[in-house]
């Protein structure tokens, strides 16, 4: 069985887009059919705060990209108690609560982050970087 992975909302975004951003190793991890990749719903959320603030131009609706989640064989996570018990306990490395939170529900889920930025492997996350 593959590791389970969480995409980042960067990589969310990048994967949508079919960004080289991805590189060598999104690519082959994400065109694996045996790969269970988990999306966030912090993600959706994030991006739908971004936009609304103007903060965020998106190529794509939202709704469509929802929609997409399941024609990709995403799997969306929810927000579940347990993961605010782990982010309330996670040391200040990284003051972005949306990231916080996916860090948080990739450590109980123990999940894979799947991200490029560099801050979140201060935490004590299973972290695949791009």
């Amino acid at each position: 069985m593959n590791r389970r992975l969480l995409l980042d909302t960067h990589v969310l975004l990048w994967a949508w887009e079919d960004s080289s951003r991805l590189g060598r190793i999104g690519r082959k991890l994400l065109a694996d059919p045996e790969q269970p990749v988990v999306v966030s719903i912090v993600s959706i959320w994030e991006l739908a705060i971004k936009q609304s603030v103007g903060k965020l131009s998106l190529d794509v609706q939202l709704e469509d990209l929802v929609r997409s989640l399941g024609v990709f064989g995403f799997e969306l996570l929810p927000v579940l108690p347990a993961h605010i018990l782990v982010l309330a306990a996670l040391p200040l490395h990284h003051r972005d609560p949306f990231d916080r939170t996916l860090v948080a529900q990739a450590i109980h889920e123990n999940l894979h982050l799947v991200t490029a930025d560099p801050h979140l492997q201060e935490y004590d996350v299973q972290a695949i970087r791009l």
